[in-house]
């Protein structure tokens, strides 16, 4: 567990919020339409050695909402069968349920307001949350409703790529193109690119 004073520089760092990754997956680009099928969030830390670092990733399959779209195209593109009985998915209820407590206890633990998503286009996986988080009607989403943070802008500052694979390389990540398109796998890469770039930052300013 972090001492003291790594919490508080969590606390501090980032002006009271408790930064968490998230990927999700989906059948489309509405979230108010069109179904969400994976979420994945990656809840960061400070280690003893006073570097951010990811600690606990919580990731669940989603089944379509009852109305749900779902486009093809999206379905091609990131391989998923939303009704293959291998996915054991959730429904939202449940893996909203699964998802939120974490982030909520990671948020009071940390001593911070709200946890901040952070993503690789974070509009898009925020819009998401906030709407199935709306459609579950729960109240207390632990994610600021408007603000993120944005790693593919961030690694084009750092490492002039903006797409997560090869981002990830230039930060010395390794890559599987097998993998990716998965919430849980691009989460956990981005959090790693995410760490990586803030490390950095705070060696060059001494933090």
């Amino acid at each position: 567990m972090p001492d003291e004073n790594t919490t508080a520089k969590l606390a501090n760092r980032f002006r009271g919020f408790l930064p968490v990754v998230v990927d999700v997956e989906t059948a489309g680009f509405n979230a108010k339409r069109d179904a969400l099928l994976e979420i994945a969030a990656v809840i960061l830390d400070y280690d003893e050695q006073g570097k951010l670092c990811p600690v606990e990733t919580y990731a669940c399959h989603v089944e379509p909402f009852p109305g749900a779209n779902l486009e093809e195209k999206s379905l091609e593109f990131t391989g998923i069968d939303p009704y293959h009985p291998f996915r054991m998915a959730k429904s939202e209820p449940e893996a909203l349920g699964e998802v939120f407590p974490p982030i909520r206890k990671a948020v009071k633990e940390a001593a911070c307001t709200r946890a901040i998503l952070v993503g690789h286009n974070p509009s898009f996986d925020l819009g998401f949350v906030n709407a199935a988080a709306d459609r579950c009607k729960i109240k207390r989403n632990p994610f600021h409703p408007f603000s993120s943070f944005d790693t593919a802008s961030l690694a084009g500052l750092a490492f002039g790529q903006t797409v997560l694979a090869r981002a990830a390389v230039a930060a010395g990540i390794a890559w599987d193109q097998e993998q990716a398109h998965s919430a849980k796998y691009d989460a956990e890469r981005t959090a790693e690119l995410f760490c990586i770039i803030v490390n950095k930052w705070d060696e060059l300013n001494g933090q």
